[in-house]
């Protein structure tokens, strides 16, 4: 299992920009295999960190033409700075209040 963890120091966001996070996050769930995705915006820090099988499915989804198209976006100006790591997880636990 592998993480994305892309962090972003947010810049002009548009109209557009909800409606392509919004689609493009469905479409890696749905066909490309990203298991979770969770995001969160705090002032000017954006952080989302997505969840994939293996490298493969990663590079798959990088390489996808409307996630290319936002890419672009990003660097023209959504963002003024990002950074993307893909890390493999090496354990993973989790429990549930109560139990």
């Amino acid at each position: 299992m592998y993480a994305v963890i892309f962090t972003a120091r947010v810049g002009d966001q548009d109209h557009h920009y909800g409606d392509m996070a919004g689609r493009l996050r469905d479409l890696a769930m749905a066909e490309f295999g990203c298991t979770e995705f969770v995001s969160v915006t705090e002032g000017e820090q954006e952080i989302a960190i997505s969840y994939w099988p293996d490298q493969d499915a990663i590079l798959a989804w990088k390489q996808q033409a409307q996630h290319r198209v936002a890419q672009q976006l990003g660097r023209d100006g959504w963002y003024t700075h990002y950074k993307v790591e893909v890390v493999k997880i090496l354990r993973s636990y989790s429990a549930e209040a109560g139990v």
